[in-house]
């Protein structure tokens, strides 16, 4: 199995997670697991009001991640005039926001920086420069006149 297709792989069982599969048939069944989310979602919309949060998403792929996971659940992201390109406004149920949509999209955007991060070290070393690790850390110059 290549790596991207390993990352979709583990993103489909991290949305299998946060949708509460309970048997192995439901975690195979990822393309229902956003159903199962939606459903969730449903519930917690009837048992409490929508509530109006900032995420704060800096990175521009992670928040791209963000707002299409929000969109996969039917959750409509937005930002108000002024606001700065790393904020997203989302309305919904308090307890949907934080039990399942961040920390799904938490171990999501985990998932991706380490792909990313696995693809940009290996384009380096094989198009820039075989040795792609950090800069190499140097002491101090002395103080001159003290």
């Amino acid at each position: 199995m290549n790596d991207e297709a390993a990352l979709r792989d583990k993103l489909r069982k991290i949305e299998a997670l946060f949708a509460g599969a309970a048997t192995a048939g439901e975690k195979a069944a990822a393309g229902a697991a956003a159903d199962r989310i939606r459903a969730r979602l449903k519930k917690a919309e009837a048992r409490e009001p929508s509530v109006e949060i900032r995420f704060s998403v800096p990175d521009p792929w992670s928040r791209q991640m963000f707002i299409a996971l929000c969109r996969r659940y039917g959750l409509r992201p937005y930002r108000y005039p002024r606001m700065r390109r790393q904020s997203v406004m989302v309305r919904a149920p308090e307890t949907f926001l934080n039990t399942v949509l961040w920390p799904e999209f938490q171990e999501i955007n985990a998932a991706l920086s380490d792909y990313l991060a696995q693809v940009t070290d290996t384009v380096i070393r094989e198009a820039v420069y075989k040795d792609a690790g950090d800069a190499d850390e140097m002491p101090e110059p002395a103080k001159v006149g003290r």
